[in-house]
């Protein structure tokens, strides 16, 4: 005797077991039989809020503090762009230390590009003077 209105289907797409005792994720809220349950078991998407874990730098191996609900993909990219102590993020830091001069900009280039009429440096974006409200001795009438 069959009671298809009891229980639910299994949210797995290979398995769609009808489980008379279904189990909610509590992370993606999907309704999993018991074989599936785990984060792992089904693939959750959004297992990263609530099985929290420590990420760990893969070129320091320094533990990387993860806001909740953050990606820890994105605080370890951060981490190696910002505060990593290994060899080669520090060596890619020191290629871009030609910093942007215009107010608000932070931009860091790899060359030097200074204005020829106020002589300070700025970025790819700003380095032609009507970008940069040049205070330089003539500006030009049009950017064309």
């Amino acid at each position: 005797m069959e009671f298809p209105d009891l229980g639910a289907h299994c949210s797995e797409p290979s398995c769609q077991r009808l489980d008379f005792l279904p189990l909610k994720c509590d992370a993606c809220s999907g309704i999993f039989c018991a074989d599936h349950v785990a984060y792992a078991q089904h693939h959750c998407g959004s297992a990263y809020q609530k099985d929290i874990q420590v990420p760990v730098c893969p070129l320091c191996n320094a533990p990387v503090p993860v806001a909740r609900g953050e990606p820890p993909d994105r605080a370890v990219g951060e981490h190696i762009d910002r505060d990593c102590r290994s060899d080669p993020a520090q060596q890619k830091r020191k290629i871009f230390t030609n910093k942007c001069e215009r107010s608000g900009c932070r931009q860091r280039e790899m060359m030097k590009l200074t204005c020829e009429r106020c002589g300070r440096n700025f970025c790819i974006k700003h380095r032609h003077p009507l970008d940069h409200d040049c205070s330089g001795d003539s500006h030009p009438t049009s950017r064309a």
